[in-house]
């Protein structure tokens, strides 16, 4: 049977998973993939380029969690979130919603995507190490986002809901 959300909390307070990266999607316990140097550079660059641009408006949330549904709580690589006392509970939605991807990027692509739609994240990117493209999804409806764009070298991304940032997607890919 799938593990439920408040069990598997119960499970991460008590220090079951202490030295396991996993995160739990429909209710399965998921292996986080390692990140190499290339991730975790996507990662710092976006986080000080949103940080400087939201920081007076949203919570920028690096690898914590989003409470999505009864089953699943993923743990994305950025998330914008509305800021909110979260000292009893994690976020129940982000406005954008970042994952780095190279040897996680099937599951990034598609089963994230998806997951991500069905709560309606607004807007997700995923930073497609191997491609050296970002991945934006948008218009979030029924398990699946309606719009998908690719976008390259040379590509300037604003986040939609969150506005005023422009990302050029040369200055976060290593």
């Amino acid at each position: 049977r799938p593990l439920l959300r408040r069990d598997y909390d119960r499970l991460v307070e008590a220090g079951a998973f202490d030295d396991e990266p996993i995160e739990l999607l429909e209710g399965f316990l998921v292996q986080m993939s390692p990140e190499g140097a290339p991730h975790v550079l996507v990662i710092d660059c976006l986080t000080e380029l949103l940080v400087r641009a939201l920081a007076d408006r949203y919570l920028v949330r690096i690898g914590h969690p989003l409470a999505l549904g009864d089953l699943s709580e993923p743990e994305p690589d950025v998330a914008v979130v509305e800021r909110g006392d979260y000292r009893q509970a994690h976020p129940t939605s982000a406005l954008l919603v970042i994952e780095s991807a190279s040897s996680s990027r099937y599951r990034d692509l598609g089963f994230k995507a998806e997951l991500y739609a069905r709560y309606g994240i607004p807007e997700y990117w995923v930073v497609d190490l191997d491609a050296r493209e970002v991945v934006v999804h948008t218009d979030p409806g029924s398990g699946q986002y309606a719009k998908i764009a690719r976008q390259g070298a040379g590509a300037r991304l604003s986040p939609t809901v969150v506005g005023d940032v422009t990302v050029i997607v040369d200055d976060i890919l290593p």
